[in-house]
């Protein structure tokens, strides 16, 4: 699979605390900066983080596999043993998930492990993973 980076810029409340979560927490290596917003490289992917007055507002919820998904929402498809490492270091320093680490839909085409969590500023995100990346993330 040949995946071209993606490039993202989400509003978020203040620096400090998106440096910590993105840069400290999920270990995305920083970027350029300036006063305003800050590159993160997240998973191979540019992701800038933007200081918005009105950061933060509470997202949408879609029914999917009988949980509440946040929408808007981002994040990046995983190897497996990443996204249960990921998982873990999440649990570790005590992340309040939306919807905690689970495999959805199993069984069925498009079986695949999630989990949903917010960022500082209020932004969903969404980690999730499969047995088989490439025969599975857009089977239908």
């Amino acid at each position: 699979m040949n995946v071209q980076p993606f490039h993202l810029a989400v509003k978020v409340r203040d620096l400090p605390s998106s440096r910590a979560f993105y840069g400290g927490l999920l270990g995305c290596p920083e970027g350029r900066s300036a006063d305003t917003w800050v590159d993160f490289n997240l998973y191979g992917h540019q992701l800038v983080c933007h200081v918005s007055p009105d950061a933060g507002e509470p997202p949408h919820h879609n029914p999917v596999d009988g949980h509440d998904v946040p929408v808007p929402h981002f994040g990046v498809v995983l190897r497996m043993g990443d996204w249960e490492a990921l998982a873990e270091r999440l649990r570790a320093a005590g992340v309040r998930f939306v919807i905690e680490p689970y495999v959805r839909f199993k069984g069925e085409v498009g079986e695949q492990a999630t989990m949903f969590f917010y960022d500082p500023s209020g932004n969903a995100l969404e980690f999730k993973s499969f047995a088989d990346i490439e025969g599975q993330l857009f089977a239908t």
